[in-house]
């Protein structure tokens, strides 16, 4: 695991600005540096050793020494094509999965990337056609942010590189806090600093002679057959546990040691059981069971002989924390999970150099309760849409009071309801709290050329639970649940892992019908039965929590409330926000007449991300 950077184009400074470069993305690999130097193009690298801990070091070239590459991830079939590359002819210098990476396109071009079992972001200079590619891996488990700044294409691991180079004027990009307020990230190309982009998952890009393209080359789509009775349910059980029991192996090859995050949840307990990891590491709140999953964790640990580490996370480091944990993010996240990821990676970091995780699972076996919800709006599919739509309007005008929501819902089609598994701000409320006029599309407005997408291309044979997931699996999954799994490591040099996120098993899981997924009363119903075997019962029933964080409790108390007040009444956020508006959330929070912890919180990281990288920088 690595970070990378570079740009086109000569500079007389080239070397100093590399460097400046490498150093804002240190934490992504402190085990060395390296840099390639030429008239139309520099490379810079960061290490963090995991294979081949000699001899991979970066820029890398080509056999032939065309092409240069600085490549940040893993790539787990590399063996197997290193192989197939070494039938053609093509001779090796080092045991690394770079020099294989970097002969399989030298061989097969753009074609190699439908090759690669791996995560990835990486950059390659192609000497003779004087061109660079870039490349994002299937789902966006790594990162890779561009820009064009004074005739340079600049492109890097981390935003906070690229803001290292000289010339780029930081502005604020109105449409991402926009769409930001409502998904608790921002799902937009051009990220919250203007002119700055982030390569989309599944996707390369080309650039040459001063122009660029980008082009897809693999898309996150479902293909679900219709139930075929004569399928076994238990013939997809060990089908599926055959290809979880690859993956793992695959994720496990390093020459170094590899640990296991560790919730209570099923996920997380199956990888660190399965794998043959000796350290599991958990963190929990001292806020009472419904915020500490770590007894659960240790239960799984015991069964499984893990030597198991714990961190207990006070209140006062959680918001002590929040300026670095924006800091790495680069971009705000309203998602207060991240913060618990950052003082779990640090936990784990202490120990090893690599962990698995479960990021995934949901998203390809209908894990989320969410996913539930068409099931139990069927029962009301006597009652005619246009009917259902005239209550559910009506609904939306009486007091909050149990069962208001679900006449609301009943009466909207799923690309209505539905933008992800967060929806904190409606536009109404948006536009309530936002200073500036929304100029952007509404959430619906958006998203609205994906679901016409996926209806056309499955010719209107997806449910609305599948619909559900597509969107998570194109938006929620990479810009929320990757993304602070990725910064949150790389802010302690750590690498994490996802074996869900494997080519081989979505393809298994794209074709599973709904029936395998929502079933008997429970989410992940195929994942739970091929997984059973490696975690306790208790374990395997468990309704699905999350990350429980207790930030609703906290900003219900004195200390908190006047910080977050304090916050709320700055020239920072008078200069976005109506404060007002944003003092009455937290009022009515504290008062307990609502539950505004979401909305409050999703306000508060942008404040302290705009803080940490524009007000505090400009001081």
């Amino acid at each position: 695991m690595c970070g990378i950077c570079g740009f086109t184009g000569y500079r007389q400074d080239q070397k100093t600005v590399i460097e400046r470069m490498m150093k804002a993305i240190e934490h992504r690999g402190p085990d060395s540096e390296g840099s390639f130097c030429r008239e139309k193009i520099t490379l810079g690298f960061r290490r963090l050793s995991i294979i081949d801990l000699e001899d991979g070091q970066q820029p890398m070239e080509s056999a032939d020494g065309n092409l240069h590459i600085v490549f940040n991830g893993e790539i787990y079939d590399y063996k197997e094509l290193r192989a197939e590359l070494e039938a053609f002819g093509i001779s090796f210098c080092t045991h690394s999965d770079t020099e294989v990476l970097i002969n399989t396109i030298q061989l097969y071009g753009e074609k190699a990337l439908n090759k690669l079992r791996g995560m990835f972001g990486f950059a390659v200079w192609n000497e003779q056609e004087q061109s660079l590619m870039l490349a994002r891996d299937f789902f966006g488990i790594k990162p890779v942010y561009y820009a064009e700044i004074d005739g340079h294409f600049v492109f890097a691991s981390e935003i906070k590189s690229i803001l290292a180079f000289p010339g780029y004027e930081r502005k604020v990009n109105q449409k991402a806090l926009e769409q930001y307020l409502s998904f608790q990230y921002s799902p937009l190309e051009e990220t919250f600093f203007r002119g700055i982009y982030k390569l989309m998952p599944g996707h390369m890009l080309l650039y040459k002679n001063g122009n660029y393209e980008i082009k897809t080359y693999f898309k996150t789509k479902l293909a679900p057959g219709q139930w075929d009775r004569k399928t076994n349910m238990e013939q997809l059980r060990n089908e599926l546990a055959e290809n979880l029991k690859d993956s793992v192996e695959h994720h496990m090859l390093s020459d170094v040691e590899v640990g296991a995050f560790l919730s209570g949840g099923v996920d997380s307990g199956y990888l660190a059981s399965s794998s043959g990891a000796d350290q599991a590491f958990t963190v929990g709140f001292d806020e009472g069971d419904r915020y500490s999953e770590v007894n659960k964790a240790a239960k799984v640990a015991e069964k499984a002989g893990l030597k198991h580490h714990v961190k207990i996370i006070s209140k006062q480091e959680f918001w002590d924390a929040l300026p670095d944990v924006m800091y790495h993010m680069d971009e705000p996240l309203g998602d207060a999970s991240a913060v618990a990821l950052y003082f779990l990676s640090k936990e784990a970091a202490g120990h090893v150099k690599v962990v698995l995780s479960g990021e995934g699972a949901d998203e390809l076996f209908g894990g989320y309760n969410i996913y539930r919800e068409p099931e139990s709006l069927k029962k009301i599919d006597w009652i005619p849409f246009g009917v259902r739509r005239v209550i559910g309007k009506l609904a939306a005008k009486l007091p909050d009071v149990k069962g208001r929501d679900f006449l609301i819902r009943a009466g909207m089609k799923v690309e209505e309801r539905f933008i992800g598994n967060a929806y904190i701000y409606r536009e109404k409320e948006k536009a309530q709290i936002l200073k500036n006029k929304v100029t952007g599309p509404s959430t619906q407005e958006y998203l609205r050329p994906f679901f016409e997408e996926l209806e056309s291309e499955n010719r209107g044979l997806l449910q609305d639970m599948e619909k559900m997931q597509s969107v998570d699996l194109s938006y929620w999954l990479p810009g929320d649940i990757l993304q602070k799994a990725d910064k949150m490591s790389m802010a302690h040099s750590l690498e994490v892992r996802v074996p869900f996120l494997d080519k081989e098993v979505f393809d298994f899981a794209a074709k599973l019908p709904k029936e395998a997924k929502i079933a008997a009363g429970t989410t992940k119903y195929i994942f739970r039965k091929a997984v059973s075997q490696f975690i306790p019962q208790e374990t395997d029933e468990r309704k699905k929590l999350g990350f429980p964080i207790p930030i609703r409790v906290w900003l219900r108390q004195d200390d908190w409330y006047q910080m977050v007040k304090e916050l709320f009444t700055s020239k920072e956020a008078e200069e976005f926000f109506h404060t007002e508006e944003l003092l009455q959330l937290l009022k009515d929070h504290k008062e307990k007449k609502a539950d505004n912890s979401r909305k409050i919180w999703t306000v508060l990281t942008f404040l302290i991300w705009y803080d940490r990288f524009f007000a505090t920088c400009s001081k």
